[in-house]
Formats: C-alpha cells, structure tokens, sequence
C-alpha cells in the first residue's frame, strides 16, 4: 500500500540533502515581479475569446476538432470547437476521453519518484544496478532517463520516418519493453551520457521497466494505485495492450506526410510501441485533477517535487525548460507553467499547471502529425494562464515550439 503522506515526507526528509545537491541550479523558477519591481496583483482571469481562438486556429490548421479546460480559483471554464468523429458529425465533447501521449510520462515520473522517495530506487544511481546489463554505459543514471540526458537514441525516429505506413506496422503489435530497448540500442548514441539535453521515448520505457522491477508490479498497477485511485481519476486508464478507449471519447485523425491524402483514423491501437512512454487514457477534467494535485504537492514529498520541478534549459535561447519528467513554459505575462505535452498518433494533448497548482490548463486536438495545429493549439496556454492583458506571444508555446527539435514528443513530417 502507498505510504501516507505524511510518512512520505518523513521519509523523504532524509533525502533532501542528496537531493539538493545533485539536481540542477535552477531548483526553482519565481515569476518576475511586476513594473519597476513591484509585487504582481492577483492571476488574471482566462482569456476566453483568445482561448477559442486558438482553437479554431488549431482547425483551421488541419485538426477536426480541439478543446481546452481552465480551472482556478475562479472556477472551470471549456470550450470546444470542430468535431470529435468526423463520421457521425459529433460535435467536440469537453467531457470526452483521449489518448494522451507523452503527458504520461508525467504519470511515469511521479510513481520513479515516490519509489525513489521510499528508497527502492536510487536517483543518481547506475540503470544497470538495478537492471544489470540492459544498458551499454554503466554511467547512465536513473537522473539521466528522467531528463533526458542518457543520450539512449528515440527507437521511434526510425520507427515512424515514415508517418502512415510506421503506424500501421505497429499499430496492432505488442512489444516488450525489452524489444523496444533493443531498437533504440540498434541505433548510435545521440550524446554521452549527461552531456545534453536530446529527447527519447526509449528513456521512459526504461523507467517502467525499473518501476516493475522495483514493485515486482506492472505498470498499470502502479499507476492505479498510486495516482489513479488516489486522485479518484475516473476517466483515466493504462489499458495496454487494448486498443478500445471506453465510453465518450474523441476518434484520432493522422495526417499523412503527402499532401492533400486522406485523413487516417487512428484511434484503435495499441500503443505498445510506447507503453510507459505514452500510453495513458484520460479527460481535461482529470488532466487539471492530476496536474493541479501533482504542483500542489499532493502526490510527491517536497524535496521530490522541488528536484522534479528543478527545470533546465533545452535549447540555446533559453525558452524551454525539463525536469524530472516535466516541462516549463515561461509565459509573456512572467507566470512560469508546468507539465507536458503529449503526442500520439491522432491527438495532441496540452496539461500544464502553475507551480503553486491553484490553475491548470488542458487542451487537445485530435489530430496529429500536424506541426501547424500544435502550435495553434499551444496558443491555449497564454490566454488561459496570461489573460486579456497578455500582449506578447508564449515562449516557446505560441512561437512555434511544436517544430523545434527540442520539444517533438514523436517525429513530425512536412507534406510532401
């Protein structure tokens, strides 16, 4: 059973000393104070005309349907554009499930973390002491896959170099993770380990493998038990290998490389070739649930969470931001945010929270392959979070992250 709380943070308190020695410098991110170094009045207010706007953007960009969710202290608003089945002509549901994608490993992240924090596995300790011999470099640390920094390449660059046909190879199949592992080892290094920041779906397959080596549990178990059920996240599931998402939810739509081809349906998969990677279920509602919590400091112990939230930059201009399995968005408006975006074939997935955990943002779109509507719908973060005073666009969110190498959850293909 998980530990209370509160014994979590006992726990936990031996390990802030290590902790805090080992993560980066920039352990916490504080908004600038206002004009002339003045403190900033309260949060502003949603924007919920820019945020329908980037919405319909987000279709007019290629996507059949897009949504996003606000909550704060003021209460939840929605907004839904567009269709989430292009068959029927169902119009886009705010309450309606979807594929996640990379915003699992967020989910992944949280239970390495409690495990770290119950000492069953060592942060900065070898993958191949608790894994021996999976990996060809003793000195690839568990800190490393969390970062991003092991320099293990992304199988799935290969896997889907092309778009279409990639996804309907695997799109029945069921991997092991060891099988997974074994393509990326098939492929050079990207870095050596902890040199640099390259992003790679390989590093959170091998977190789930140390997540079921630690707990003698799969996965799903481990997600239930210690997010799922805790959060009562009733629209949330790791249904892996399944392919069905069950009840309301929103039909994906991949767009093939060449331009002007049909939109493919991809809904139905099983995912496998992502598992702790990217395989979760879930809703905005849940989304605002999970991230909120998780900021709030509901489901990790301080010092965890501090280090999980110790964001350094990814790139050279020093507008995007990792931690521990987390993103950081520095907004116009000086309000940092936390989460991840998600992608998956047929749905791109926005969940951010600000650090305090008071507001939280999720939006999707149900379509993928699609850098322009990703973009568009990353715009939902500055009129959510930044308001009708908001002047300049998102860095790193409304400037066209979405086809910066940096920030690609899954390779992206321009029509050709």
């Amino acid at each position: 059973m998980l530990l209370p709380f509160n014994r979590r943070l006992a726990v936990s308190a031996a390990l802030l000393a290590v902790v805090a020695g080992v993560a980066p410098a920039t352990a916490a991110h504080a908004a600038p104070a206002g004009p002339a170094g003045t403190a900033q009045a309260g949060p502003p207010a949603p924007d919920l005309r820019a945020l329908e706007r980037a919405l319909r953007n987000t279709t007019a960009a290629g996507a059949p349907g897009a949504m996003a969710r606000f909550s704060g202290p003021g209460g939840t608003r929605t907004k839904a554009v567009g269709v989430r089945d292009r068959t029927t002509g169902a119009a886009m549901d705010p309450a309606a499930r979807f594929r996640i994608g990379s915003v699992s490993k967020t989910f992944t992240s949280v239970v390495l973390l409690q495990l770290v924090a119950e000492r069953k596995i060592g942060l900065d300790t070898s993958v191949n002491g608790h894994l021996p011999g999976l990996l060809p470099d003793d000195r690839i640390t568990v800190r490393h896959l969390l970062t991003h920094r092991s320099g293990l390449a992304d199988y799935t660059n290969v896997m889907f170099a092309r778009t279409v046909p990639g996804f309907e190879a695997v799109r029945n199949r069921v991997f092991a993770y060891q099988d997974l592992v074994e393509l990326s080892l098939a492929e050079p290094r990207t870095t050596r380990p902890g040199a640099a920041y390259a992003y790679s779906n390989t590093n959170f397959v091998v977190l789930g493998m140390l997540i079921e080596k630690a707990t003698g549990r799969n996965v799903a178990a481990e997600y239930e038990r210690r997010v799922i059920k805790p959060l009562a996240l009733k629209n949330t599931s790791y249904v892996h290998p399944g392919t069905t998402i069950r009840g309301a939810h929103a039909r994906g739509y991949l767009h093939p490389d060449e331009a002007g081809a049909p939109l493919v349906d991809s809904t139905e998969q099983t995912v496998s070739w992502a598992q702790s990677a990217g395989a979760v279920i879930s809703s905005q509602a849940d989304l605002n649930t999970f991230t909120s919590a998780l900021l709030g400091g509901k489901l990790l112990p301080k010092p965890m969470l501090d280090a999980m939230t110790a964001a350094t930059a990814t790139d050279s201009t020093s507008t995007r931001f990792y931690g521990l399995g987390l993103r950081r968005y520095d907004l116009s408006c000086g309000t940092s945010v936390y989460g991840h975006t998600g992608t998956v074939q047929g749905f791109y997935t926005y969940a951010f929270s600000t650090r305090d955990g008071r507001r939280s943002l999720a939006a999707m779109a149900n379509t993928s392959n699609r850098g322009e509507a990703n973009t568009a719908l990353g715009g939902t973060l500055e009129a959510a979070f930044c308001g009708t005073g908001a002047t300049k666009p998102a860095k790193g969110a409304a400037r066209g992250f979405a086809a910066a190498p940096a920030d690609v959850d899954l390779p992206e293909h321009h029509a050709r």
